[in-house]
């Protein structure tokens, strides 16, 4: 009989707030000027490549202020005077996901594109052509619409 393994305890590291690298805020209390990621993302801004100035305090350590921050939901603040428009993909770019894509939710026996990707590793194919029934058609491309891109050359 197998014995149980012991779970040993994460040591929690205690560094003092005064010796952190970065300036930390608390929630709601954190300066103008300084967003999350998913802030930057809702403002269509990217980092541009500047990491962060500053930790956001998750709720936990908002009653140790003497320490540092150091959990995982914890989030990094960023400048938004330094941050750059993010960046639009090209044209052949976004062709070549489409096609990875439809690499991957495409059944390769009844040659449906589905509207998710398949258990090609697993099955082989889709799910109603493992198990023999007809699938809704709302789960996959009827017919997919031609392609009509206005370049300009």
């Amino acid at each position: 009989m197998a014995r149980p393994r012991k779970r040993r305890r994460r040591e929690a590291k205690k560094v003092p707030r005064s010796t952190a690298t970065l300036e930390e805020y608390d929630q709601r209390s954190c300066p103008e000027g300084l967003v999350t990621r998913r802030q930057l993302r809702e403002m269509g801004l990217s980092p541009g490549g500047h990491g962060p100035v500053a930790v956001l305090r998750c709720k936990y350590c908002s009653y140790r202020p003497d320490q540092s921050c150091n959990h995982p939901t914890r989030a990094w603040l960023y400048r938004v005077e330094l941050a750059r428009p993010k960046r639009v993909p090209t044209l052949a770019q976004e062709w070549a996901l489409d096609r990875a894509m439809a690499a991957r939710s495409t059944c390769p026996t009844c040659c449906r594109r589905y509207y998710f990707c398949l258990p090609l590793r697993t099955q082989g194919r889709c799910d109603p052509c493992a198990r023999g029934y007809e699938p809704s058609p709302d789960t996959y491309f009827t017919a997919t619409p031609p392609v009509t891109h206005r370049l300009a050359a």
